[in-house]
């Protein structure tokens, strides 16, 4: 049983406690329990209050697909890819067609589902493990700005808030948000199964047992990484099915490495082969873009990731929770289109992982609240990943002021089928992607997205409405709408703190890096 000492400072007060969490065990003793929920309470104390529930609180399970595209579901348009249990969880509940990452890569992205905060104010603007400012060492006309390589203990976590309130709280799978000390059970887990500081499996045998991950077991060898991690998510729920319980179920797939099961990849090889569907590219600046989906081995990625989902939906039907769970389902950031192996297409969409198109930032989303959400229903309402820390603590009827700012909006109201209107969205990457993109931001109000590039100030004005795909640059055509959205973009760079890129003095415009 190993002990991981646990932080918190308080950002209103000069509160600093610390506790001592038993990680591996999955469980903390009453006195501890009831330590813990104190301190949560000082922390938050006196706006935070539990509203009247009448009935049995609702359970949560958010799951999490790493680098999934927008269309990588069949549900969502793909035709290669086969998801029937992605497929029912939107046939019974409901889909968002426009729904989006806070950052086009992944660290940033959890950290905002985590906090309900932008990138800007956690400061985890790009990826944790990316060379930034002095130790850049790329021939780039600017140099990134440096960033934070953790989830600070400061910031106030959806875990530690459902914590508090007497929820079971669980994590599987992807972390990446800090080394040891800013893990899953420092953040408000009381079980973390694979959440450590890699960005992918990248330990032993990757995707296969034994994992070589100090928080996760090895299981047979040849065991399944995706298929694992769901049935410790299914152990989870029913260890707990009698108290309301969080689980947090973050898969590794389909990140890099490239790899599938073997029947998997060969059944995609054969429908390749009897489709005649052959690869074709085209240009994303001077990056290759994949134009048409046909990756044997990502396919198979994709397939085994939608069976562990179904191994979590059978299990709630199994053990009567379904009508009580909440399910959440979500993308880090877009598809993987433009290096690495460019396995998906994000087709209609522009771009994909690391780029500020669409095919970066947009996202496969589904919600399921039982009794709530119309079954195969559509929301085309704005949402990003933010909004999943206030939604999910009105859904647990938890009401408060946080001590510090949140920018996520609540989308119960689109969940319920009536018009929302979260307001402008925005992104910032002051940073250099390995996908081929270069430092950007954004802004989207309504239908108008404006991209600014922060190399030479170029802007780019998009109606999303009539052009998903981001043809047509209307800045010119629109330059009131142009330094209107530019206006609002640096203002809120300004009020969240946003950190910018700088010339990097040793640049050499003749072997420049970059779009």
């Amino acid at each position: 049983m190993a002990n991981i000492r646990r932080g918190r400072q308080c950002r209103a007060q000069a509160l600093r406690p610390s506790l001592r969490a038993v990680a591996d065990a999955g469980t903390l003793g009453q006195p501890m329990k009831a330590l813990r929920i104190l301190i949560l309470l000082a922390l938050l104390s006196p706006s935070l209050a539990v509203a009247d529930q009448k009935t049995k609180p609702l359970n949560f399970v958010f799951i999490l697909v790493d680098d999934l595209g927008w269309t990588d579901l069949k549900c969502f348009g793909s035709s290669f890819y086969d998801t029937p249990n992605c497929d029912r969880l939107a046939a019974s509940g409901m889909k968002f067609t426009n729904a989006y990452a806070a950052c086009p890569v992944c660290s940033p992205t959890r950290a905002s589902i985590m906090t309900g905060r932008y990138p800007t104010r956690t400061g985890v603007t790009d990826y944790i493990g990316a060379a930034a400012g002095k130790a850049w060492r790329r021939n780039t006309r600017l140099l990134p700005a440096v960033y934070t390589r953790q989830l600070e203990l400061k910031e106030l976590t959806l875990a530690e808030v459902l914590r508090g309130q007497g929820y079971a709280t669980f994590f599987a799978g992807k972390w990446h948000l800090g080394n040891e000390g800013f893990w899953p059970e420092d953040q408000g887990f009381d079980v973390n199964q694979g959440g450590i500081q890699r960005g992918g499996p990248y330990g032993g045998k990757k995707y296969f047992s034994p994992y070589g991950n100090p928080r996760l077991k090895d299981g047979p060898d040849g065991e399944h990484l995706p298929d694992r991690l769901a049935s410790e998510t299914v152990k989870f729920m029913e260890q707990n099915k009698g108290q309301p319980f969080f689980a947090y179920l973050s898969f590794y797939s389909v990140h890099t490495p490239l790899m599938a099961r073997e029947d998997l990849k060969q059944k995609y090889q054969a429908r390749k082969k009897e489709r005649g569907i052959g690869v074709k590219w085209g240009k994303e600046y001077s990056r290759n873009v994949r134009q048409v989906q046909e990756h044997a081995v990502y396919g198979g990625m994709v397939e085994a990731m939608d069976l562990a989902v179904g191994k979590v939906l059978d299990a709630l039907d199994r053990m009567k929770l379904a009508e009580n769970t909440v399910v959440f389902f979500m993308s880090d950031n877009g598809g993987l289109s433009t290096s690495e192996g460019h396995p998906t297409s994000n087709l209609p969409l522009r771009g994909g992982k690391g780029w500020m198109y669409e095919g970066g930032i947009r996202e496969p989303m589904m919600v399921r609240w039982p009794g709530v959400t119309k079954p195969g229903s559509v929301s085309a309402s704005p949402i990003i990943s933010t909004d999943f820390f206030p939604t999910i603590l009105e859904l647990a009827g938890i009401k408060y002021q946080p001590p510090a700012r949140i920018d996520g909006v609540s989308f119960t109201t689109a969940l319920r089928g009536k018009p929302h209107d979260r307001g402008a969205i925005y992104w910032h990457y002051p940073h250099y992607g390995n996908q081929g993109c270069a430092p950007t931001g954004a802004v989207r109000e309504g239908d108008w997205k404006l991209i600014e590039w922060y190399e030479d100030g170029k802007l780019e004005l998009f109606n999303l409405k009539k052009d998903i795909g981001e043809k047509s640059d209307l800045a010119k055509m629109h330059p009131d709408k142009v330094k209107t959205l530019a206006t609002q973009l640096a203002n809120w760079r300004k009020d969240t703190g946003a950190k910018m890129p700088v010339p990097n003095k040793n640049f050499d415009p003749k072997k420049r890096e970059g779009r």
